[in-house]
């Protein structure tokens, strides 16, 4: 396969080192490149390889790389003591490649090896077993049976009906074990076959640098690779007694590039590299006299005839996408959401890490902060009579993406929800229900009548009430929460009157949304109240939703 030269540096440099060096009938190469470094983005990944080379080394060769790798990615460094020339590129299937077996395929051959032996045996046993029918029935069909019976001694005849029966009885045995044992390699091997199909036809990439090295040292190659990703996650712990919430950062790694990512320093990345560099600009806003009926005609025609043919290569450019899309492999998807920031975050795994490239989903752990959280009880008892345990944090520095989150109280886990910074501060987390809070509401009261002059309009009071108690030993910081009408007609008026006052009128900014807000002592109760008055126009009828 013809070579893709992708760099030309100083080759008269090279050359003119390459003279002053010692003869030798060979060049020496270097020994099998290691993967040492990773940095994973939202769909991609930047690896890092390294490959010792000998003193008087010319070229360097990077097996076994992955087919998809970008090319244009591809760079090279060394040592003091060694000189980069050119890099080219070669990619052929895998089967060509000799020093590119994979694993699979010699662990594939050695379960069929052992069906292929547990056939033999089972059929040698079977001819062993016919053997011994063939035996008996000759015996027994022979014209002096009867007088060799009855001149044999009678302890050889006990004897040799045991042999038979014991043969027989082992061979049956072993027929038995042999068909479990075939049971058990078959499901071993069906998804390996699996896992071979659809790597079937794939293709693997070598990187041959040329180099001239004084002294021995290392080479350094760098590429991107598309389909690795990962996708953050959180662990929040929550302990009432502590200073506030314990945050811990995880993350799901997975990759299937062809190649296995083994003890590597595993770095990940919320910046990413396949998102466009240049922001789009708007398009040109012009204004014009419409034409007359006969030109707009005419170059609607015009337009059709340059609209059909210019569309073709769009369409064969679609088909051409799909159907490579159908003849690549399937890779591991991730939805990951970062915050809308100037720069990316990185975040470096404190050990060396090994992700297969079979796709499997690798959990790390990043490393945890301890973020100061003001601790609420918060109430809604038109809705529930329950309180829940709420904890309000502000973004610790950095750089949080969006993902799912773990929550546990007191070592405990209750329940799971979204880590989402990108929400106005402060984040509520919920950290389950507080049974030692009793919430009661009373049943509501509802009065309708008329008013206005001569009873032109209607009328209709109501009357919510509730009461918390804090069956805590410590106070509590108490929220109740309750939803008061709101009109979206000058005609219909609403008159609130609340008892105690409430702390706001449009909680989250959502108008009608009532909070109460006070300290409760421990063994307290509080009650609240909230009266409403709706009038109208007698002759309408209101819509009312809640």
């Amino acid at each position: 396969m013809p070579m893709r030269l992708l760099r030309f540096p100083a080759l008269a440099a090279l050359a003119s080192l390459a003279a002053s060096l010692p003869a030798a009938a060979a060049a020496p190469e270097s020994a099998a490149s290691r993967i040492t470094r990773v940095t994973v983005y939202p769909g991609a990944a930047v690896v890092e390889r390294a490959a010792p080379v000998a003193a008087g080394a010319r070229r360097v060769v990077f097996e076994c790389l992955p087919a998809k790798l970008d090319e244009q990615s591809l760079t090279a460094s060394a040592s003091a003591a060694v000189r980069v020339g050119e890099i080219s590129v070669q990619t052929l299937p895998r089967e060509q490649a000799a020093a590119c077996a994979s694993p699979l395929q010699e662990r594939i051959r050695e379960l069929q090896d052992k069906i292929a032996a547990a056939d033999a045996e089972k059929e040698a046993l079977d001819l062993s077993a016919e053997y011994l029918k063939a035996v008996i029935k000759a015996v027994q069909a022979a014209p002096d049976g009867g007088e060799r019976a009855t001149a044999t001694n009678a302890s050889a005849i006990t004897a040799t009906a045991e042999a038979l029966r014991k043969s027989g009885q082992d061979n049956a045995l072993r027929a038995l074990q042999l068909d479990r044992r075939k049971e058990d390699l078959q499901r071993q091997l069906k998804p390996l076959l699996a896992e071979s199909r659809r790597l079937g036809g794939s293709r693997v990439t070598t990187v041959t640098v040329t180099l001239a090295a004084e002294k021995a040292g290392e080479v350094r190659l760098s590429y991107q690779v598309r389909g690795p990703g990962w996708q953050p996650g959180y662990r929040a712990a929550l302990d009432p007694a502590g200073p506030g919430v314990k945050l811990e950062r995880l993350a799901l790694v997975a990759q299937d590039t062809g190649e296995d990512w083994q003890d590597v320093a595993l770095t990940l990345s919320t910046g990413q590299p396949g998102r466009a560099t240049q922001a789009e600009l708007p398009r040109p806003w012009t204004l014009d006299i419409s034409q007359p009926e006969l030109e707009r005609a005419r170059s609607a025609s015009f337009s059709d005839r340059s609209y059909s043919i210019a569309a073709a290569p769009a369409v064969m450019s679609q088909e051409a996408s799909a159907e490579e899309a159908d003849s690549a492999p399937e890779m591991p998807r991730f939805e990951v959401e970062t915050t809308d920031r100037a720069y990316a975050t990185e975040f470096r795994a404190p050990q060396r890490i090994t992700v297969p490239a079979s796709g499997e989903r690798v959990t790390l752990t990043l490393g945890s902060v301890t973020v100061p959280a003001r601790l609420i009880t918060r109430a809604a008892p038109a809705v529930e009579e329950a309180a829940y345990l709420i904890a309000e944090i502000t973004p610790p520095d950095g750089i949080w993406p969006a993902g799912p989150m773990q929550l546990t109280r007191d070592g405990a886990l209750v329940g799971s929800g979204r880590l989402d910074f990108s929400q106005p501060a402060p984040i509520a987390l919920s950290f389950g229900p507080d049974e030692q809070v009793s919430v009661k509401a009373e049943a509501a009261q509802d009065r309708s009548g008329t008013a206005g002059f001569m009873g032109s309009k209607g009328e209709r009071k109501t009357r919510r009430a509730f009461s918390v108690q804090n069956r805590r030993k410590t106070p509590i910081e108490l929220q109740v929460i309750d939803a008061a009408p709101v009109s979206k007609n000058e005609r219909i008026t609403v008159q609130s009157a609340y008892t105690p006052k409430p702390a706001d009128t449009a909680f989250l900014k959502q108008p009608g949304l009532i909070l109460w807000q006070q300290s409760l002592a421990a063994g307290a109760t509080a009650s609240f109240s909230a009266e409403h008055t709706i009038q109208w126009p007698k002759d309408a009828q209101i819509d009312e939703r809640q």
